[in-house]
C-alpha cells in the first residue's frame, strides 16, 4: 500500500517544542505533514506513501484538531490494520513552563475558550491521557533548550534501524525525577565530591571528579550491574517494538556523580553497540 519505510507521529502539549521537533524531523529527510484532522492521516499517509520520492513521513497532530483529536487512537489502529508501523513522539513539560512559554509567543490556548490559560492546559492533558500511553518516546522539555530537544530528537530517529537506542540524563533528585524516563538509578549510596576539597567547584566531566567517582569501591559494580539490567531488558524492549530508551542518573545536585556515571555508563553502551546520548540536565544549575 505504501512506499514508506518510517511514519512518526508527533504530539503533545501546546508550548512543549512540537514545532521544534518537526524542523529536526524535516531535516533528517522526513516530509512533514502540520495540523491535520486525524480522519485525515490514513489518506495522507496512503498519498504520500504512493510518492517514489518520499519513505519517511512525520505528521504533527495536537489540540488544534479540538473535537477532532477523538478519532486519533482509530486512525492509527487503522494504519495498523494495513501494516503501516507507526511511532508517536510525545512532548510535554511543567505546567509553569508551558504557560511561560505561552505567554511569550502571546497566543491563547486552543482549549482556553477565552477562560484562564491554565484551563486550556487543563483540557488539553485530559485530551491527550489516550495517546500519552501508547508513546513510544516521552520527551519532557521542561529543562531543555531547542538545541538540546534538536539532539534527543536526532538521536531518535537518525537513519532507524532494528536496534536500541539509548539516551543516559544525568539529574539532580532536589530538581525532580525526570517524568520521561524509564528507568531510574540513584547514586546517593556513593561519597559525594561535593565534600572534597578541590571537587566542589568541578563538574563530573572534570577528569579528577571523574576518577573520585568511578574510583568508589561500589562504582564499577554498579556499572557491572546496570549494564547487565540492559542487556537483559533489551530482548523484550525491541520484542515490544520499543526502540527508544531513556535512562536517568540521579544524585542530590546532578552536577558531580551522576554526570561522571552517565558519561561511563554512555561508553559501556556504546561498547555494546547501543547508539546513546548523553545529556546532562541540571548540569548548568546554581
Amino acid at each position: 500500500m505504501t512506499q514508506l519505510s518510517q511514519f512518526v507521529l508527533v504530539t503533545g502539549m501546546t508550548g512543549a517544542g512540537r514545532g521544534s521537533a518537526a524542523k529536526v524531523l524535516e531535516k533528517l529527510g522526513y516530509y512533514v505533514i502540520d495540523n491535520i484532522p486525524p480522519e485525515l492521516i490514513v489518506g495522507a499517509v496512503e498519498t504520500v506513501g504512493a510518492s517514489d520520492d518520499i519513505d519517511k513521513l512525520a505528521i504533527v497532530v495536537d489540540a488544534r484538531s479540538r473535537e477532532f483529536f477523538g478519532g486519533l487512537v482509530e486512525a492509527l489502529e487503522s494504519l495498523r490494520d494495513l501494516g503501516v508501523t507507526s511511532r508517536i513522539l510525545y512532548l510535554e513539560a511543567s505546567d509553569e513552563v508551558l504557560v511561560r512559554r505561552q505567554e511569550a509567543a502571546r497566543r491563547p490556548h486552543p482549549l482556553s475558550h477565552e477562560g484562564r490559560l491554565m484551563d486550556g492546559f487543563v483540557r488539553e492533558r485530559q485530551l491527550l491521557r489516550r495517546i500519552r500511553g501508547r508513546a513510544d518516546i516521552v520527551v519532557d522539555t521542561t529543562n531543555l533548550n531547542v538545541h538540546q530537544l534538536g539532539q534527543r530528537v536526532h538521536a531518535a530517529f537518525e537513519d532507524a534501524d532494528s536496534g536500541l537506542r539509548a539516551s543516559v540524563m544525568s539529574f539532580g533528585f532536589k530538581y525532580g525525577i525526570p517524568i520521561d524516563a524509564d528507568m531510574v538509578a540513584d547514586l546517593r549510596f556513593l561519597p559525594n565530591p561535593f565534600w572534597v576539597d578541590g571537587l566542589r567547584p568541578l563538574s563530573g566531566l572534570d577528569q579528577p571528579v571523574s576518577d573520585y567517582v568511578l574510583g568508589q569501591p561500589r562504582a564499577e559494580e554498579f556499572l557491572e550491574q546496570y549494564e547487565k539490567l540492559v542487556a537483559l531488558l533489551t530482548g523484550g524492549y525491541l520484542n515490544e517494538d520499543k526502540h527508544f530508551l531513556t535512562i536517568a542518573i540521579g544524585c542530590t545536585g546532578g552536577r558531580h556523580r551522576s554526570v561522571a556515571m552517565s558519561e561511563a555508563f554512555a561508553e559501556r553502551l556504546r561498547a555494546r553497540g547501543v547508539r546513546t546520548l548523553v545529556v546532562h540536565r541540571d548540569l548548568g544549575r546554581e
